[in-house]
């Protein structure tokens, strides 16, 4: 997945005008929220005015304002939508897209499948994914797409931007192609795509990523698999988590480099038993993400050492993991409103509207809530409180409640509950009350 350059500042949210006193410009760094621009949480936030990097310097380059999409999934198919405050430059924290507008809007984007029949003929292969936007008005006048591409070849000249309309392929030339992004001038919104130069691209390196996600254990085999994925750097995370439902992603380093068309193996020596023995690496990008390797592990494995080597031998990538921290314990049970505690903040950051709306409904019908109680949240005017107002509510009821919340989180906002270390478990023992019965339920891992 593509990661947002580090920030020497701290946080802060500003409600649609971008500005800083003289003193503070350098270092100033406006963060959007959930699908909506988010002015609830200033006081929360601190500035931090000093920088090591020099104020006379005249090219020095602000990073753009940060925005969290709305995530909505359907049938593994993750769309991202957000509304932007104003006129600016911003980035989606999400997929590393960057949109330069040139005045308030909604945007709505997703992946798609590359139809690679339009790109063979003209000698292009696809270096990332293709985004289709849709937006309210005519107002994204650049896009900057995440590449790939090394630094060492980023002078070859292979890159440019596929456009995809109802009148057929076009080619977009960069503006500029800085080391993460490609970026274009777009005369309107279609679907748009980083393409490669078939022949200047042949056998170079590509910035790639590993992806560890571990399957549920199996209790008669006493066995556990862990799946290793290979993927190109600029593979948007929340999209393969989408296709991973059953399993928990393993946060690790992920960098490294491979070659398309080179075969790689996977070292561990704990594994029962490693699948396939080699494989190739591919540039895929579109909506399907298999497993490349699955380890066969014996059931509870702690810690695993993961090499991942070339043709010859050669390592490109190795981490020490520990597994143990990666979902609950059979025999533990932690409370409801614990858990909730633990996830709070990041819940009234990241739960969009639509999430909070259906999980009021779902907390009603049983009773978890009152009719006054959802009135009062409802009429919360910003979203962010009213995140806030639902969890801290619920929290207080006690364990029933919050694992009720829980519960149905899971449920309505599988990429959410991922993120914040959710899965599917049963808490323990509890009092039943209303008009349903809540069975499995989620637990921190």
């Amino acid at each position: 997945m593509f990661s947002p350059q580090p920030n020497r500042s701290r946080q802060m949210e500003v409600h649609g005008i971008f500005k800083a006193s003289p003193d503070q410009e350098r270092n100033i760094r406006v963060v959007l929220t959930n699908g909506v621009a988010d002015d609830s949480d200033y006081d929360d936030l601190d500035l931090d005015t000093e920088s090591d990097e020099s104020e006379d310097n005249p090219d020095l380059m602000l990073d753009p304002p940060r925005f969290t999409p709305e995530l909505q999934t359907e049938s593994d198919q993750v769309s991202y939508r957000f509304r932007f405050p104003g006129p600016g430059e911003f980035q989606c924290t999400v997929t590393g897209l960057v949109f330069v507008l040139t005045q308030e809007a909604e945007l709505q984007y997703e992946t798609v499948e590359w139809d690679k029949s339009l790109l063979q003929p003209v000698g292009k292969t696809p270096a990332g994914p293709l985004f289709h936007f849709k937006c309210t008005v005519d107002t994204v006048s650049q896009i900057h797409l995440p590449h790939c591409e090394t630094k060492d070849d980023l002078l070859s000249g292979g890159l440019c931007v596929a456009q995809i309309t109802d009148d057929g392929l076009s080619f977009l030339e960069p503006l500029e192609i800085t080391d993460t992004h490609v970026i274009v001038q777009v005369p309107h919104l279609s679907a748009c795509g980083v393409v490669w130069d078939v022949v200047k691209r042949f056998l170079k390196p590509v910035s790639s990523q590993v992806l560890l996600f571990l399957q549920p254990p199996n209790s008669k085999t006493q066995k556990q698999n862990l799946n290793v994925l290979l993927l190109p750097i600029n593979t948007p995370l929340d999209e393969v988590i989408a296709q991973q439902k059953d399993c928990t992603y393993i946060r690790v380093p992920s960098k490294c480099y491979l070659c398309k068309d080179q075969s790689y193996t996977v070292d561990c020596p704990v594994a029962l038993k490693i699948q396939p023995k080699k494989a190739t690496f591919d540039l895929m990008f579109g909506s399907n993400y298999h497993p490349t390797f699955e380890i066969c592990l014996p059931i509870n494995t702690a810690e695993v050492t993961i090499k991942v080597q070339d043709e010859s031998n050669g390592e490109v990538w190795e981490h020490e993991v520990n597994l143990t921290g990666s979902g609950p314990a059979e025999t533990l049970s932690f409370p409801a409103e614990q858990i909730l505690k633990s996830v709070r903040t990041q819940f009234v950051e990241r739960a969009s509207e639509a999430v909070l709306h259906k999980l009021l409904d779902k907390l009603l019908d049983p009773g978890v809530i009152t009719d006054g109680e959802m009135e009062k949240i409802t009429a919360t005017a910003n979203r962010a409180e009213k995140a806030r107002e639902l969890i801290d509510t619920v929290r207080k009821k006690g364990s029933e409640a919050s694992s009720a919340l829980i519960e149905n989180l899971c449920e309505v906002d599988h990429c959410l509950s991922k993120e914040l270390k959710l899965v599917t478990k049963q808490l323990g023992p509890r009092r039943r009350r209303g008009r349903r019965k809540h069975g499995d339920t989620c637990q921190i891992l």
